[in-house]
């Protein structure tokens, strides 16, 4: 059973936003040659990192809601100019949308179970949040009907 993580995106007001960042840093790394993948880079370095490789995706949170996911395929541990030990997360450079979720807000990552984990959109359910403004999803998601 694969473990996941789960990160605040600080900064980012939505999954359109996400993917959209994303797609500039592909854009950069193709331009510069190099490999198409997604970066991140933390301070932590996970200890279970076999079961987050197998099958785990980094969970992203996105105003105060589980919103997104991409799918983990390394990490590597690195020290930084000035000796501190850091971590890149590689995924896959696909934003996937998933079943908002409310999430209180947190400082660095967490593991997330896979029973814990919401459900991935439909292409079809997906493009219709996508579609409504932000403030009209939330509102309908607060009083249950979405």
């Amino acid at each position: 059973m694969p473990l996941h993580l789960i990160k605040l995106a600080v900064g980012c007001d939505s999954v359109k936003e996400l993917k959209g960042w994303v797609a500039e840093r592909m854009k950069l790394a193709k331009k510069k040659g190099l490999p198409q993948r997604h970066v991140h880079v933390t301070r932590m370095t996970p200890k279970r990192i076999d079961e987050i490789l197998n099958g785990g995706s980094l969970y992203w949170v996105i105003r105060g809601e589980i919103a997104a996911r991409e799918k983990i395929v390394a990490i590597e541990p690195f020290r930084d100019r000035d000796g501190i030990g850091r971590c890149r997360l590689v995924m896959q450079p696909k934003v996937i949308a998933v079943s908002p979720r409310p999430m209180r807000p947190f400082q660095g990552w967490r593991y997330l179970k896979e029973e814990a984990v919401p459900p991935d959109l439909t292409k079809t359910s997906a493009s219709a949040l996508a579609d409504m403004p932000e403030p009209m999803r939330r509102e309908l998601r607060e009083l249950g009907l979405l």
